[in-house]
């Protein structure tokens, strides 16, 4: 039987001492490479991978590692880390203090573990399956908005937006007209901690990877939230939609994302 208190105790000391060097580092000249036409990446996601990576690697040596800076260590195990360095790179790179370290554990297919870390405000999210959602050591719940119209909805765009049809801008569209507002942070897994605390009323995406939600869907859920895809069926991190929000409006976020125009 895993320790998960023991192991997120572990984790959190070095994605916190990881995210505060990050921090303190950022106002250096930044070294931008690009993996799409708006994918971009800085010395500080590999910074961040190398020094979160090495700690995994030596303290939990049977467990897997998949990381979004083409880290694939041992991803047949049962038991895998998934790792987003730096979440928000692009605001990040634009100076933007917007971004996330965010750490997520799967067991035999479930996440059990999740943390997501906010240096520049020093919020740091965990939840572990079945004890509840914390923010900074408090527990948190999700909002007890009844409506779709009063609600604040957060969302995001995937990197192939320039190509790609399916590029969520037609959603985007019909809650603009039917929410009371829509943001759009960058962060992926700090949007989903934003829901699990109430901030945000709901949350939808497409084609986000493994490693961006990982972490903050358990976060969502543990706070009282709800998490599917479009259809409501149930949320895998390695498909291609999810759909989080405070439990109240997710049948009225469904109808619109499934509405024949």
């Amino acid at each position: 039987m895993l320790n998960l208190n023991k192991i997120l105790d572990k984790v959190t000391d070095v994605v916190v001492r990881t995210g505060d060097h990050i921090y303190r580092e950022s106002n250096r000249k930044k070294l931008i490479s690009y993996k799409g036409a708006v994918n971009l990446v800085t010395q500080f996601d590999r910074i961040s991978q190398i020094l979160i990576v090495n700690y995994l690697k030596k303290n939990f040596p049977d467990f897997g590692i998949l990381s979004e800076e083409n880290v694939n260590h041992y991803t047949n195990s049962p038991i895998k880390w998934l790792l987003d360095p730096l979440d928000g790179t692009t605001n990040f790179a634009h100076n933007l203090p917007i971004w996330a370290i965010s750490l997520g554990l799967e067991v035999e297919g479930v996440i059990v573990l999740g943390l997501v870390y906010d240096p520049t405000r020093k919020e740091l999210f965990t939840a572990i399956k079945g004890k509840g959602a914390l923010l900074n050591g408090k527990k948190i719940r999700v909002s007890d908005t009844r409506k779709l119209d009063k609600s604040l909805l957060v969302t995001g765009f995937p990197y192939d937006i320039r190509e790609s049809k399916e590029n969520n801008l037609e959603y985007f569209t019909r809650f603009c007209l039917c929410a009371q507002a829509v943001r759009r942070l960058g962060s992926a897994a700090l949007d989903l901690c934003y829901t699990a605390c109430g901030r945000f009323d709901g949350y939808w995406e497409i084609k986000l990877s493994p490693w961006d939600q990982a972490a903050g869907s358990l976060i969502l859920l543990e706070a009282g939230g709800m998490v599917t895809d479009f259809k409501g069926k149930p949320f895998n991190i390695y498909g291609r939609e999810v759909l989080g929000t405070n439990g109240y409006i997710h049948k009225q976020m469904m109808a619109v994302l499934n509405r024949k125009d």
